[in-house]
């Protein structure tokens, strides 16, 4: 292998090592030179200064000294000329700060790379000469094996006798021989003998793992042993605490090595905050605290952790709760118990009743109910006799129990809408609808077919004998109830229909766009999508058409554009209607987050709002991006991207749904739950079957054996509303 024979290898690589060390090389005062296909070095006017002897030299480093090269060996030479190092070796390279160099043969050539700490190839196998000096040492590599030279002075520092070198801290050198490691200082001074079967590179409260026969122990960046080889397992460090394993018992010991509890129980956790441990022998759990001392009885199927002071237990398949000091506040003898409210209040059931019990465990709400709901602002639904009412925290009913439904409080209104059943004729029962306000007040009577939500204008869209109108927050009529459809007012104007037509009605129910289309949506983005004879097309906010009604299919605009249909084939129009990308796609999702899911020749990839094709059609399926991800389909399975099209969720799950306030719905072998962003299983994939989001985005549910679970967005179970 030849050296630094072109100029532009040898300025290529002093680049990068400038680059690399950061460091300001002095002013070199010789210059290399070749005559007759030999090199040496002359000064700035041109004499010799080093004889032209060597068939390749490298640059003057910032020690004076320069490697050379021989017959196919390489040496150092300070800058008289005089000889440092032999050359005597196969290679030399340096060791800089958290790299490690690394050889590799092809086809009779050695190469070399530079790995970083997580294994990152920093300069790739294509480069086959490396010249970086760091730290005064430099790597050296004869007949296969590795040592180190000073680069100040060319003394050999480690013998060339190890098969690998590289550092492991600032104060040590991880060796490698027979493959055995061990640590060298960074004088060559034995740290620890190379006699273990593997080091560690992660570093957890300064501890790193050491290996030998099977056993673990720990040291530190010294090299220092602080856990002797003993345990078969030791895990990372939490709150300066880590479980080890010894004889299949389970312990923990401190950062400093100390046994804070002895390895003597089938399983164990670390300390909480409360200064309690769950420990498990012969099947069972208990907790003890940091004097060993058992304070509630190893006797129980499962412990659950503190949350207020409190963590539930549970045996013989009853529930209760214990404080942090181990004593029992709540007898174990429920069927289930739910988290507390902000209100302080948690629901529990005890033989198909429910009430409801405090942080100190005390009852308070009697366990009377056939079914209740965690407390929101105040108040709690809970159910008697096949019907529905609200309680306050004392257990006060302060909405009568007779509802068949009541909804979630909204939070702009304050207001619920409730049910109740008006007729059983039929096969299914007809309901009239109302709203209560927060004191329990029907504000609106209970006696519409059908009642909407409240718009921004403060309106509503209700039915009263088949006919619709509109309601204020009073309950007072705004608009005659004499349509035959209606739909929520958006963007200051609301979509009626009439005798099978379609138009527009203001917050006064001045018609403002003639009731004559086939059909019509409602106003998104200043516009609104109408049809007439089976063709689309936009109507702006006085009835003037904007897009010409000439498409298939039209969707609302997102964004700035609309996705629009004609002739099989999608595309997208800009709010003039003039078509901004060309319809050419076999389908197409609405712009989300910048980007637009496509579809051509059976492929999937996403477009910006300029037509430009960002992430290739490569994928049989894929969604519209949300929170920053989108669930794409390769080789029958799911994973999820981001918008550099970087893999960011493996495909391995069966079905996917797009991200949804941190979580996304999977399925795996025919079974449900939920991850976050990280690809961490949130909610167990366990279940039958899932739903979406609620209404309000604060639960989603699960199922199983027939049963019903509900979750929050962090993953924690809560009762069902």
């Amino acid at each position: 292998m030849k050296l630094f024979k072109k100029p532009y290898l040898a300025s290529l690589i002093l680049a990068a090592a400038i680059s690399l060390t950061g460091c300001n090389e002095e002013k070199i005062s010789l210059v290399s030179h070749q005559e007759n296909g030999k090199w040496g070095f002359v000064d700035q006017s041109g004499k010799v200064v080093i004889p032209f002897e060597y068939d390749s030299v490298g640059d003057f480093s910032r020690h004076g000294l320069a490697r050379v090269e021989k017959e196919g060996k390489y040496g150092l030479i300070d800058k008289t000329g005089q000889i440092v190092v032999p050359a005597e070796y196969n290679l030399i390279g340096s060791l800089m700060d958290g790299l490690t160099m690394r050889p590799k043969t092809d086809q009779g050539q050695t190469l070399l790379s530079i790995i970083d700490k997580n294994g990152k190839v920093e300069i790739p196998f294509s480069i086959n000469v490396i010249n970086f000096f760091a730290k005064g040492l430099a790597l050296a590599e004869k007949e296969g094996q590795w040592g180190l030279i000073d680069e100040t002075n060319g003394k050999i520092v480690l013998p060339a006798e190890y098969a690998g070198i590289s550092e492991f801290s600032d104060i040590a050198i991880k060796v490698s021989k027979n493959n055995q490691y061990g640590l060298l200082d960074k004088n060559g001074k034995i740290v620890l003998p190379v006699e273990y079967d593997n080091i560690g590179r992660r570093f957890s409260d300064g501890l790193t793992k050491l290996e030998k026969n099977g056993k673990k122990g720990l040291i530190d960046q010294s090299g220092k042993v602080v856990v002797q080889v003993e345990y078969d397992a030791i895990s990372e460090f939490s709150d300066g605490l880590a479980r080890v394993k010894q004889n299949g018992k389970y312990g923990l010991i401190d950062n400093t090595g100390k046994r804070v509890l002895p390895a003597e129980y089938e399983d164990i956790y670390s300390f909480s905050p409360e200064g309690l441990a769950r420990v498990k022998q012969n099947g069972k759990w208990g907790m003890i605290d940091k004097n060993h001392t058992v304070v509630l009885a190893i006797e129980y199927d499962v412990i659950g952790r503190f949350s207020g002071g409190l963590a539930s237990v549970k045996k013989n398949d009853k529930l209760g709760f214990i404080d942090k000091t181990g004593k029992v506040v709540l007898p174990v003898e429920y069927d289930r118990i739910w988290g507390f409210s902000e209100e302080g209040l948690a629901p529990v059931e005890k033989n198909g009743k429910y009430g409801f019990i405090d942080k100190t465990g005390k009852i308070v709400v009697p366990v009377e109910y056939d079914d209740a709901y965690s407390f929101k602002e105040g108040l709690a639904e809970v159910k008697k006799n096949g019907k529905y009412g609200l309680i306050d925290k004392i257990g006060k009913v302060v909405l009568p129990i007779e509802y068949d439904e009541i909804d979630k409080f909204s939070e702009e209104e304050g207001l619920a809408k409730v049910s109740k059943i008006a007729s059983t004729d039929g096969l299914v029962p007809s309901y009239i609808y109302g709203f209560i306000d927060k004191t329990g007040k029907v504000v609106i009577p209970v006696e519409y077919d059908e009642i909407g939500e409240f718009s921004e204008e403060g309106l509503a869209e209700v039915k009263k004998n088949g006919k619709w109108g509109f309601i204020d927050k009073s309950g007072k009529v705004v608009i005659p109830l004499e349509y035959d459809g209606a739909d929520s007012f958006s963007e200051g104007l609301a979509v009626v229909t009439k005798n099978d037509k379609w138009g527009f009605v203001d917050k006064t129910g001045k018609v403002v766009i003639s009731i004559k289309y086939g059909d019509a949506y409602s106003f998104s983005e200043g516009l609104a999508r109408v049809e007439k004879n089976d063709k689309w097309g936009f109507v702006d906010k006085t009835g003037k058409v904007v897009t010409p009604l000439e498409y298939d299919g039209v969707s609302k605009f997102s964004e700035g554009l609309a996705r629009v249909k004609k002739n099989d084939k999608y595309g997208f129009i800009d709010a003039t209607g003039k078509v901004a990308i060309p319809l050419e796609y076999d389908y197409a999702e609405e712009f989300s987050e910048g980007l637009a899911p496509v579809k051509k020749n059976g492929k999937w990839g996403f477009i910006d709002k300029s037509g430009k094709v960002v992430i290739p059609l490569e994928y049989d399926g894929a969604d519209s991006f949300s929170e920053g991800l989108a669930v794409v389909k390769k080789n029958d399975k799911w994973g999820f991207i981001d918008k550099t099209n970087k893999v960011v969720l493996s495909f391995k799950y069966d079905y996917a749904s797009s991200f949804s306030e941190g979580l996304a719905r999977v399925e795996k072998n025919d079974k449900w739950g939920a991850i976050d962003k990280t690809g961490k299983v949130v909610i167990p994939i366990v279940y039958d079957d899932t739903t979406f989001w609620d209404s309000n985005n604060e639960q989603i549910k699960f199922k199983r054996g027939g049963e019903t679970f509900c979750f929050n967005n962090k993953g924690v179970t809560e009762t069902c509303r």
